[in-house]
């Protein structure tokens, strides 16, 4: 039998067949894929090949075999430098959620997970959500940053996942599709896919205000059929995104403007970092580039991890 794993707590995937009957499987044996040593062999959104099993007068599956992937989003983990997680797999556009404060999401987590999304070919959305509660100072702010990611090619909507504001603009967007919402925990994840499927009644909760951070409220990405003919993953809520294996040579290459500097660089194989006659440098002198864009993109080249003491947008961060 085939069928598209909906859900993943670990041990146990839920799976769900063309004719929307769905089983609990269990993964057959050592399952690794070849080449991804991860936390999670399989991941939602993975098609499989699956066999049933009675036990007790319990009807069960086991996954004999996962379908080669279009694509997946996979990240390091910021304490266990070496292990990996794909958070899901199979994905037509991700909508990655941004909150100028409460918790706040800085540039370093925009532009890692960005990089990724690049890198596996997913079209990548930013959703500014929490418009409703900025000052005027902090909807500059995050106007300013929207600004930034759309002269680089990204779509930005300002939206309210509590008043509806925008709602309707990030449904268009998922009609006929598969989508991943993510983001750190507190952003709204749950609040906006509750407001674009009622019936849904994903859980939510308070951000923490002695540090400014969500509580976890999903525990295990989750896939789910929408009434519009959509399908979304709603994913667990990540402190840090840590760049998976790159080449330091294409790094460059999943920053859009930076990609398309690079033919007027003086060296083909340029790292934009002390080599003459650099596009990007010169467009960065030229604040053509941002330097947040920049310092990101040095922090992955170096394989430096996510810093959090620094201010939101700031140009240092």
């Amino acid at each position: 039998m085939t069928g598209t794993v909906y859900k993943s707590t670990g041990s146990w995937y839920t799976v769900k067949t063309a004719n929307g009957k769905a089983y609990e499987c269990r993964i057959k044996g050592k399952f690794r894929i070849k080449g991804i040593k991860s936390t999670n062999p399989v991941s939602v959104g993975d098609r499989v090949d699956f066999t049933l099993e009675t036990k007790n007068d319990q009807e069960t599956g086991v996954i004999e075999h996962i379908r080669e992937r279009q694509n997946y989003i996979i990240r390091k983990s910021v304490n266990l430098s070496k292990q990996t997680h794909i958070i899901a797999a199979n994905i037509d556009i991700v909508f990655l959620m941004i909150t100028h404060n409460n918790p706040p999401t800085f540039t370093t987590f925009i532009d890692r997970f960005l990089v990724t999304a690049e890198a596996y070919d997913i079209k990548a959305v930013l959703l500014f959500n929490k418009i409703d509660t900025y000052n005027e100072d902090e909807l500059l702010e995050v106007k300013y940053l929207a600004a930034l990611y759309r002269k680089i090619g990204y779509e930005c909507i300002g939206i309210s996942a509590k008043t509806g504001k925008n709602v309707e603009k990030v449904k268009a967007l998922m009609q006929g599709k598969v989508s991943m919402f993510s983001g750190h925990s507190g952003v709204g994840k749950s609040t906006l896919v509750n407001a674009i499927e009622s019936g849904l009644s994903l859980r939510t909760a308070a951000i923490s205000e002695q540090h400014q951070q969500g509580q976890h409220t999903t525990t295990f990405a989750e896939m789910f059929d929408l009434s519009f003919d959509a399908k979304i993953i709603d994913t667990p809520g990540i402190k840090g995104f840590g760049v998976v294996d790159m080449d330091k040579e294409e790094v460059g290459d999943y920053f859009p403007e930076f990609f398309e500097l690079k033919p007027q660089c003086k060296f083909n194989n340029c790292l934009h970092v002390n080599e003459p006659k650099c596009a990007v440098k010169e467009a960065l002198d030229n604040e053509e580039v941002a330097w947040s864009r920049y310092k990101s993109y040095l922090q992955i080249l170096q394989g430096e991890e996510e810093h959090y003491r620094k201010n939101n947008y700031d140009t240092e961060n």
